[in-house]
């Protein structure tokens, strides 16, 4: 595999912005072109086949997240909407807790926010502690219901140890929802290893893949417990037979998707996940830690920067999130913009997020590019 040819970006920019969205690699672009061609020609002509490349992308998020079967896997629009299932399709009582950190995106926050006219309460735990997970485990008394954590932090990068946490979860019988968009795609996943009962987490970031398409994953003793709020052709057991009046809801996840695919979508992110498949999780991992690492250093070199993001290995993914002593990072940030550094300004810094294909030379010239 060239990882030159597969991601041919301009040579103008320095592209540090996977924690927010993407570029596509050309397997990609080529497969979303050759399905528009096809469109254009033949129309539905081939249906069937789009179909069999939509149960490939089932099959490989569900290799890529350690899930037993694709059985688990639904296809959502966005983050949002899998975390709307859940908080919507759970029963719940007044005085309900749910535990969640106090560094998470809006996503993974507002979802559950909205559940106050149900008497349920929202408890936010500090991430500043030595040890967050110990933190969270401590706020999990007998009241709290849900548990939900985003498995990287996308302001710091700060990663959670979600054994530790699941365990816990599993041990008081609370259900354990992870915000994997940080991660997936990034680092090596594994939803039986972390005994998480709801995974979500959209394509458009470390995965490579277009905005508006989304796993959600929901374990086998989860499953039953999410009441349906959307009704539907395509969550239908038999959901090919249209002239069937009677119906069942799908057995397996597709319940969850109440109407037609975005099957545009479908062949962009199963090609996207065919290159890091390909590539193998474990080098993914390898590669981009090793460009964290030596951006990292460059950052330290550079009298003027304070890290914000936790530099302990254990802690390491693929964000560096950083400060300038004497500019503001509202400044910094447009100025990086401005000279074709791709960033963003996140958790009270600028925050880079190369990916494992980015070229050292790129992290160089961008850290070259700050001023003193």
């Amino acid at each position: 595999m060239s990882l030159h040819q597969e991601f041919p970006l301009d040579s103008s920019i320095c592209y540090l912005n996977h924690a927010a969205v993407a570029p596509w690699p050309k397997r990609t672009a080529d497969a979303v072109c050759d399905f528009a061609r096809e469109n254009t020609q033949r129309g539905a002509a081939n249906y069937p086949a789009w179909m069999k490349v939509e149960q490939t992308l089932r099959n490989r998020l569900a290799e890529l997240i350690g899930a037993q079967s694709p059985r688990n896997i639904a296809l959502q629009k966005n983050t949002s909407e899998g975390l709307s299932a859940i908080a919507y399709g759970l029963n719940w009582r007044a005085g309900d807790t749910i535990v969640i950190t106090d560094q998470e995106f809006p996503s993974n926050r507002i979802v559950w926010e909205s559940l106050a006219d149900k008497g349920v309460t929202l408890c936010e735990v500090s991430l500043t502690s030595a040890s967050p997970e110990h933190a969270i485990i401590d706020a999990l008394d007998e009241s709290v219901r849900l548990l939900s954590v985003s498995s990287v932090q996308y302001g710091t990068g700060l990663v959670l140890d979600l054994d530790v946490l699941g365990e816990a979860c599993s041990q008081k019988g609370i259900l354990f929802c992870v915000d994997a968009i940080q991660s997936i795609g990034a680092l090596p996943f594994n939803v039986n290893q972390c005994q998480a009962d709801f995974v979500v987490a959209d394509g458009h970031k470390w995965m490579l893949g277009p905005e508006g398409l989304a796993l959600f994953y929901v374990s086998d003793q989860a499953m039953d417990k999410l009441s349906l709020n959307q009704y539907g052709w395509h969550m239908v057991e038999d959901r090919g037979n249209y002239n069937v009046k009677t119906w069942e809801v799908a057995q397996d996840a597709k319940r969850f998707e109440c109407g037609s695919p975005n099957m545009m979508g479908a062949y962009a992110l199963n090609a996207s996940l065919s290159l890091l498949l390909e590539y193998g999780m474990d080098n993914v991992q390898r590669e981009l830690l090793s460009k964290v690492a030596f951006l990292e250093q460059a950052l330290i070199r550079h009298n003027d920067l304070e890290l914000i993001t936790d530099t302990e290995r254990t802690r390491r993914s693929g964000i560096l999130t950083f400060r300038h002593r004497k500019i503001s990072s509202e400044s910094l940030y447009s100025q990086l913009m401005a000279q074709g550094v791709i960033c963003a300004c996140r958790g009270g810094g600028v925050r880079f997020s190369p990916h494992f294909y980015t070229p050292e030379s790129q992290l160089a010239r961008a850290v070259e590019l700050i001023p003193a």
